[in-house]
Parts: C-alpha cells; structure tokens; sequence
C-alpha cells in the first residue's frame, strides 16, 4: 500500500500472510475453545473469556501519531498485530468482515453504496434504507452465531437503534444485544456480561472517535480529546475484567483529513458521468456502475482527469488482484464495474444529491492508503490462563 500523500502510481500489493480485521473474531473464539471451519490465521493464547472493543475509526498510523494522548493503550501497541482491514475501508464492509470473519467477496457487503443487482438500483448499507432482506444479502452464519451454539454466553453491546438494524443483522447478529449510550454506560455493560459466564465473549461498539474525525478531522484537538477518554475508560475496563478475560481492541478503519479545495464535484463535471449508470461507493473509493460496453471508456475518463491522485481500474482486474479476497458468483455484480481509489488528499463529492453535512465533513476514508487501511489489534492476555 502506499501512504495517502504524496501519491505515486499504484499502491503496493499486499502480501498474502498479511492478517485482516476478518482474522480477529475467528482467532478469539479458538482462543475461547470454539472450533472454526479452517485453522484461523491468528492465533491467540486460551482464555476462558473475551472482550473486544471495536473502536471506529482507530487507525494504527493515527494512534501511533497520538500514542502520547494514550497511556493505556500505548502500552498494547509494542505487542500488537498490524491488520488491514480490507477493501473498501469502510465501516459497512468491515462490520461484514468483523462479525462473519470472511472477506468482502464472501459476505457480499462491498461498500457504502452499493447495487441490488436485482433491481439495478443503489443502497446506503449504513442505514440501510430501503435494503434488501439482511439475511438473504448476507446468509453465512457469523462468528457470533458460531459461538453461541458452542456454548459460549454471547453479548453485544452498542446504540439502541444498532439493534435489529440491516446492517447488524447482516454482518453482526447472534447472542444478547444489550443497549447502552454513553462510553461509561458500555463498559458497566460489559463488565456485567463477561462476570455473568464463566465462557463469555462480550463485543463492544464505540463510534464517536470515527465522528470527531470526519466532522472536525484527525489533526483536531476534538479527535484527541476524544481519544483521551476512550483510552481512560478502556483502561478501566481492563482493570476490572475477571483475571481470565482477555481484553482485545481493534478498528474498522483509519481516515484521513481531505481539504476543501481537493474535492471533485461532479455536480460541476458531469463529463465524468458519461457511460456511468450509478455512482455507489464513497467520496474516496467511488463505485461506478457503467453502461454496457463502457467501462473501458469510463475508466480512461476518470483516470486522465485524476491522474496520479488516483488509481482507476475495472472489476475484473482489482477482483483478480484479491481485493475483496476469492468473490462468490452472488456477490460479483455488486461491486462497481470501475473503481476510482484516491491515492492523495483528494474526494470526489456530488453535490447535486449529497445532504450538506455529507459535503461539510473533513476527515474521510474508504480507500486503499496505509493511514485508511491499517488498523490495531491490541491484545492484553488473561491473567490466568
């Protein structure tokens, strides 16, 4: 991969051992004695129970920039696992990679905005509007539906509205859901859930680390306050898990700061809509779904007005280079038949059909740089094993 700037061609290739955000849960309930289909890629020491906290947006480079601004967590970084989170590097994809422990070729939730096939139209899978039946658009069974029916006492802990949402569904469902709003909140939560079994998984959702970043970007003092007090009560909640818990954090993604001046408005260059059927994706890693017979045409289009501030290719070829990992016949015709990744501080926006605040936001993500793509695995072993 390469970093966000400058941007220099293509970015490098990742090696094939190199661990994913779809590794983690998979290695934690081996860790926990639950058997996997195939022999998981990490591998954690035996615990008798587990709690993970998903921290949106908590990029490796970004934390490693701010380790100073967090004690607790610095001290998981000189032995923690550098993951990627796969591609897009988004929250909707990586919530499909997290909660099933499959790539995005698999479990079919390829990006923000992506097409029903079926009736050739697009969705936003964070809100999931309008969406597909969730169980049908993702019918493999996730690592938490895994666990509970080996025994382990499954809970999930986050807003009230992520209950029976699309996307948890999706990508999430299995075990007790357990509503709580506050960060304090979440952590009674779970210190709760992981003292009520002695084989307990909990998993912890944190959001408004990821918001400080679009809204006020990830060189703001909002973002590091914010890191601030996630630290603190993460170290709270190491402090007082059972001495046989193993407490793990990682991310969805990373972000970067995208100025103003660098986004491309297609409201005002509608010669890059030539050929497009539907634009899906996101700002900085855009789905086009093209015309038939266009894609060629659409790709030289974006690439010339681009040039190296991003990388232009067609399905085919970012399917072949194992982006989304091996891609089920199903899944295919939902990822865009060209995709533009920005490779520097660029976005492309539409403000013809954006809502304003879409437009207002600083910090992005969804592309293919080391500083969006790159995120933690920190890991504090059970004191007992």
């Amino acid at each position: 991969m390469s970093e966000a700037t400058p941007a220099h061609g293509a970015p490098e290739p990742l090696a094939p051992s190199t661990l994913h955000l779809w590794d983690v849960l998979p290695a934690v309930v081996s860790a926990l004695g639950v058997g996997a289909p195939t022999q998981p890629l990490l591998t954690l020491a035996p615990t008798r129970r587990a709690v993970v906290v998903l921290v949106d947006g908590l990029g490796e480079q970004l934390l490693r920039r701010r380790a100073g601004h967090a004690p607790f967590l610095r001290t998981g970084l000189e032995t923690a696992y550098g993951l990627v989170c796969g591609y897009p590097s988004t929250t909707a994809t990586s919530m499909g990679s997290f909660g099933t422990g499959l790539p995005p070729g698999a479990h079919g939730l390829v990006g923000y905005e992506m097409l029903v096939p079926a009736e050739d139209r697009i969705f936003n899978a964070l809100s999931w509007q309008d969406g597909p039946d969730a169980r049908r658009w993702q019918p493999e069974p996730t690592v938490f539906e895994r666990a509970e029916r080996a025994g382990v006492a499954v809970t999930r802990i986050g807003p009230g509205f992520f209950d029976g949402s699309g996307l948890t569904t999706a990508a999430l469902r299995g075990g007790d859901f357990v509503a709580a709003q506050e960060l304090s909140a979440r952590v009674e939560a779970a210190l709760a859930a992981v003292r009520r079994s002695p084989r307990a998984l909990v998993y912890l959702y944190w959001g408004d680390l990821d918001k400080a970043g679009h809204v006020h970007g990830v060189d703001s003092w909002e973002w590091t306050a914010e890191l601030e007090r996630i630290d603190a009560a993460l170290a709270e909640l190491a402090a007082r898990v059972p001495p046989d818990t193993t407490v793990l954090v990682t991310a969805d993604h990373g972000m970067v700061d995208v100025p103003f001046d660098r986004r491309i408005d297609l409201a005002d260059e509608t010669e890059l809509l030539a050929g497009v059927r539907h634009v899906g994706g996101e700002p900085r890693a855009v789905q086009l779904y093209t015309q038939p017979g266009a894609s060629g045409d659409v790709a030289a289009a974006w690439q010339s007005r681009l040039g190296e501030d991003a990388r232009v290719v067609c399905r085919a070829d970012l399917v072949a280079e194992g982006a989304f990992g091996p891609v089920s016949d199903t899944v295919l015709p939902r990822i865009g038949d060209v995709l533009v990744n920005a490779t520097a501080d660029i976005a492309v926006v539409d403000s013809s059909r954006m809502r304003p605040e879409l437009l207002r936001l600083v910090g992005l993500h969804g592309s293919v740089t080391l500083a969006e793509a790159s995120i933690p695995l920190l890991v504090w072993p059970a004191r007992i094993a």
